[in-house]
């Protein structure tokens, strides 16, 4: 017989599918018993009535079986968690997209238990896995939603109207979008979860990283491109009225400059709409990434799922293990071949900014044909066109920047897309 309530004999699984048994306290207040190496799962319908779980979920919650099959998943929620959470977590899911949330929980008991959430809109409803948090984003999360939850109370604000508080709070953390954080908090758990184990890091989440950072490196190597040509523009109107002071031997020198100022007016429109303008992919390049990064951590927590449900099979009750490794393996198939898609969408538009670097450098050459022969035109002018000199080295020295920053962005496209094809593999 146990000496108390609180202590049992516990069945434990890795993710590697190793079983053994160990005797774990289950204390009376506080957080429940919940390892790192553990994952579980549950499943629900489109209503959000659980049909199914692992053991682990059942003994991190517990209830027993015949409470938790057919109860609607608010069961485990607790009332520390801020409705906003959830209100984006249902928009996403409504799109049928993944979405991933830090989710505080309530078992049985009273204790509660931390987890990151992912969860993903399958056959008849939808299926979530869950790991231990442990990075120092969680730490920062905590803070934010006892911050929010604290306003819903107070403020007693709407759960969209939270949402969009949280979203604010993630732009100022540098996060444009929910799916942004998502990704990069799920691969920052990943992280710290291998780290903690003591297992090797995954390759793919760095070739993300880097991807990411040649992404963001790329988007202001084009904004700065964009603000070279923006300044660029009132040098030809300088030009102009230098020349026009110079008439009637400064007329071809007039008509040279714009020339100039039209060409270089039309390279900066035509980049800015096809490569960085509203209409373009370009912008999309990061959550692409980001998508990919989080589709493909899903995957990974699926495999080690399903080995953890295949290690459990004397502890499901009647659960049907073997539909729901099926599930699990479709689910995992749909994702990575989903991340595969993003993988070639930045496969191909970053083959697109390289090949507008090309025609942008073909274009490029013409204003450096412009510029001899607005220096041609100053030497002939004499000493009357001496005051054209500093404009145009003004103009060769645009040109440079102009050309270093292509073969920048160029560089960048190239290395965007290598890592893409790493990050399959």
């Amino acid at each position: 017989m146990l000496e108390s309530q609180s202590d049992f004999e516990n069945v434990v699984v890795t993710c590697e599918g190793e079983v053994s048994t160990r005797h774990e306290y289950r204390p009376e207040s506080g957080e429940a018993p919940f390892d790192l190496d553990e994952v579980f799962f549950s499943r629900t319908d489109e209503r959000g009535v659980i049909l199914s779980g692992n053991y682990i979920f059942r003994r991190v919650a517990n209830y027993d079986w015949t409470e938790l099959l057919g109860a609607p998943h608010k069961l485990v929620r607790h009332p520390d968690m801020p409705k906003g959470v959830f209100w984006l977590w249902w928009d996403g899911l409504r799109r049928g997209e993944a979405v991933g949330a830090y989710v505080k929980n309530l078992a049985k008991d009273g204790l509660h238990y931390w987890v990151f959430s992912s969860v993903v809109p399958c056959a008849g409803g939808y299926m979530s896995v869950r790991i231990k948090p442990t990075s120092p984003v969680f730490e920062i999360v905590q803070d934010e939603y006892a911050k929010l939850l604290k306003l819903e109370k107070e403020e007693d604000i709407a759960p969209e109207e939270s949402a969009d508080l949280l979203l604010t709070r993630l732009r100022d953390l540098g996060f444009t979008t929910y799916s942004q954080f998502e990704a990069y908090a799920l691969s920052e758990e990943l992280l710290a979860r291998n780290a903690g184990l003591g297992r090797k890091q995954d390759e793919r989440i760095d070739h993300f990283k880097s991807m990411l950072e040649a992404a963001n490196r790329l988007k202001d190597a084009t904004s700065t491109l964009i603000r070279e040509f923006e300044a660029v523009r009132i040098i030809p109107h300088n030009m102009r009225v230098m020349a026009s002071r110079l008439e009637p031997t400064g007329g071809p020198f007039n008509t040279l400059s714009s020339n100039y100022g039209t060409m270089s007016s039309e390279i900066s429109e035509w980049f800015e709409s096809h490569v960085v303008g509203e209409d373009s992919n370009f912008s999309t390049i990061s959550d692409s990434v980001y998508r990919s990064m989080f589709l493909e951590g899903i995957v990974g927590i699926l495999h080690q799922c399903d080995v953890q449900l295949n290690a459990e099979r004397r502890m499901l009750g009647e659960i049907d293990i073997d539909a729901e490794r099926g599930i699990i393996s479709i689910i995992a198939q749909e994702y990575r071949s989903r991340s595969k898609e993003s993988l070639d969408s930045i496969h191909d538009e970053t083959q697109r900014i390289q090949q507008a670097c090309k025609v942008m450098s073909r274009h490029v050459l013409g204003l450096s044909t412009a510029r001899v022969m607005c220096k041609i035109e100053s030497a002939r002018m004499g000493s009357s066109g001496e005051g054209l000199a500093d404009i145009i080295g003004q103009l060769g020295r645009f040109q440079d920047k102009i050309g270093g920053l292509l073969t920048e962005i160029a560089k960048l496209g190239e290395d965007i897309q290598m890592t893409s094809l790493k990050g399959k593999g």
